[in-house]
């Protein structure tokens, strides 16, 4: 199975929104999304719109970088969003149930480094870093599961 790849100039964060919530409406239960970047660089922006848009009901998407894992019940199952900034092995993975969510749920995960050998071999890997202007964002996308290519059409025309 070969990486493809996918880069895109984001011009803001409405962008960077309209982009998640693209990708939300091909989203399904077992797809694992890793997000890369810097302090600042956008990941939290992406999650939060792209798990508002897989929610039956709006609530508020805080930041999971305390509870190191926030679940949400969204229209297609459960949707788990962690940040890992804080962790500092692999079994503390283990024990946040996460590697068991990546086969059963839609997961959105910060700081993915830290997965380490834990990191699914199919997912999404989605990294963000700042563009030409203020407020743009260079959006780098990678993937081997050929789920993928499908889900990311949108981004491609």
């Amino acid at each position: 199975m070969s990486t493809q790849s996918l880069s895109l100039t984001l011009t803001g964060p409405d962008d960077t929104a309209e982009r998640a919530r693209q990708l939300a409406r091909k989203l399904a239960p077992g797809d694992v999304i890793l997000l890369s970047g810097d302090v600042g660089a956008g990941k939290t922006h992406f999650a939060r719109s792209l798990i508002k848009a897989l929610l039956e009901y709006p609530e508020d998407i805080p930041s999971p970088t305390f509870t190191l894992v926030q679940t949400y019940d969204g229209r297609s199952g459960a949707i788990w969003h962690a940040d890992l900034y804080r962790l500092t092995s692999t079994y503390e993975i283990e024990e946040l149930g996460l590697i068991e969510a990546f086969h059963d749920a839609i997961c959105l995960v910060e700081w993915p480094d830290r997965l380490g050998p834990l990191a699914p071999s199919d997912a999404l890997d989605i990294s963000l870093s700042p563009g030409p202007s203020d407020d743009s964002r260079q959006m780098s996308v990678q993937w081997n599961g050929p789920q993928w290519a499908d889900k990311l059409a949108d981004w491609r025309a």
